[in-house]
């Protein structure tokens, strides 16, 4: 993994307003699915060109940033999105979320309903209401499509400009810093300045939809209020270097004042909240930032007053690094009596185990979790890589069945690739492998791995693999053609 920092200079500050961007709502983009409906006009045509643009650019993304692989805190984040979504005024959009591995505060979204955050962004927010305020107000973005509303009124250089702004993410991302940005704003300077003025009111409509929606689902909306007058208390305190996230969205007086008054008149539905879940989860976060320092992360997690149970969570996480297995499953599994609904700590555990190389006892833990949790991905990927390890038929079984359900993982299909393999169904695992590429942003080499997957297919008289392989080109050659817009 490459580690990049996500930084935007100053100087690049015109084009990053443009991040918190939306998309149409499209069908769901699935494995076996990557066509866009035809629904007429002028307008819908764009939309579905700006789908293709974000989800290409989510496999760039992928390629070039670096990832923050954790499966328990993914579906959690995913579970945040499912919560706030009904209430956010998204329509069918089908959302999919990406975790960067870097400390500093920053959440963004781009068309095709890509939510992305920082491991940085747990780290700031102290409390699930103050995080899931970033969420809703994201999804406000998408919800009203204000990358499309903003260059409405140029329809000729709208797409050239969504393809440069993502570029210049892109290079960003992967160390182009303000080079990159100038290249990708070139040409479009006079619309991106258009955009601009609608900058402000574009925040505040987002403010709204977030408000609106974390009361809906139960949350407390002050904690947006008190969120952003947390960043703009920071801001002021680092002075010419405040945190990424208000680079893309700044926060004037006037703003908070109205997401004050605003957050007054709402009703809370039903008050939801799960502090203790969330510090698990920000215990999570901060021993990855500190990967190298855990014990700053334990001492950081205590000093801001986190729940005794996360911290004793954090101190179980941090045993197992140091090899005190037995220990580290003795606390979790102490903690799943105290805490019988939060899933994550029997699979933590599963996970603890398979690290450890114990791969029967992950076996054994992963499997009575999924006969309660079915369809839990976390403990699905551990009992997965377990298998590996001891059963590779029951592996590929497994895995072919979850990358049918989680088509977007490219964790699941680079283990289905080595599960094929090992099971003898090497065309089957070349596909798989050529999946995994293409989801990480390498579609030439994707195409490639179908040329070699064919061949292995041809090879085992493997007719039903032929015919998917030959249909997955077709989807493959699309999204290269996406690509080509960077």
């Amino acid at each position: 993994m490459l580690h990049l920092r996500l930084a935007l200079s100053r100087r690049a500050y015109t084009l990053a307003l443009m991040l918190s961007i939306a998309s149409v709502s499209p069908p769901s983009l699935g494995f076996d699915d990557y066509q866009l409906p035809t629904l007429g006009g002028a307008s819908t045509s764009v939309s579905n060109e700006e789908y293709r643009l974000g989800r290409a650019w989510l496999r760039q993304f992928r390629a070039q940033a670096p990832q923050w692989q954790d499966p328990i805190v993914n579906d959690y984040l995913n579970s945040l999105v499912a919560r706030l979504a009904p209430h956010s005024q998204l329509g069918n959009l089908r959302t999919t979320t990406v975790m960067v591995d870097s400390g500093s505060l920053n959440a963004f979204a781009v068309p095709g309903g890509v939510i992305g955050i920082n491991s940085g962004l747990f780290a700031f927010a102290e409390d699930e209401g103050a995080f899931v305020s970033v969420i809703a107000h994201e999804l406000g973005h998408l919800s009203q499509r204000h990358y499309a509303r903003g260059s409405a009124r140029a329809e000729q250089t709208q797409l050239p400009a969504m393809a440069a702004m993502l570029a210049g993410m892109l290079i960003a991302a992967s160390g182009g810093g303000e080079a990159g940005m100038a290249a990708a704003m070139g040409s479009q300077a006079a619309l991106i300045q258009d955009q601009l003025s609608y900058s402000r009111r574009f925040e505040q409509e987002a403010d709204r939809i977030g408000l609106q929606a974390m009361a809906s689902a139960g949350y407390n909306p002050d904690a947006m209020v008190r969120m952003f007058g947390a960043m703009q208390r920071m801001a002021r305190l680092q002075g010419g270097t405040p945190p990424e996230f208000l680079l893309t969205h700044p926060v004037s007086d006037s703003r908070l004042s109205d997401a004050q008054a605003r957050a007054s008149q709402l009703n809370i539905a039903d008050a939801y909240t799960s502090d203790t879940l969330y510090d698990m989860m920000r215990a999570r976060a901060l021993l990855s930032i500190y990967n190298n320092t855990p014990q700053q992360a334990a001492s950081r997690l205590a000093q801001e007053n986190s729940e005794e149970q996360a911290q004793r969570y954090l101190s179980a996480l941090i045993a197992a690094r140091n090899g005190q297995t037995d220990n580290a499953l003795q606390t979790i599994d102490q903690l799943a009596r105290e805490l019988p609904d939060y899933g994550m700590l029997p699979a933590s555990a599963a996970a603890v185990a398979l690290e450890a190389q114990r791969y029967e006892e992950a076996i054994t833990r992963s499997q009575r979790l999924l006969r309660i949790m079915p369809n839990y991905l976390p403990v699905q990927l551990v009992l997965a890589e377990a298998q590996l390890q001891r059963d590779p038929q029951a592996a590929y079984e497994l895995l072919r069945d979850m990358t049918a359900q989680y088509p977007e993982n490219p964790q699941g299909f680079n283990l289905l690739a080595e599960a094929a393999g090992r099971s003898g169904y090497n065309g089957w695992g070349h596909l798989a492998r050529a999946e995994h590429l293409q989801l990480t942003g390498r579609v030439d080499r994707g195409i490639r791995q179908l040329s070699i997957a064919k061949d292995a297919a041809q090879q085992e008289n493997d007719q039903q693999a032929l015919a998917r392989i030959e249909q997955r080109r077709e989807a493959f050659i699309e999204y290269r053609e996406a690509l080509e817009k960077f």
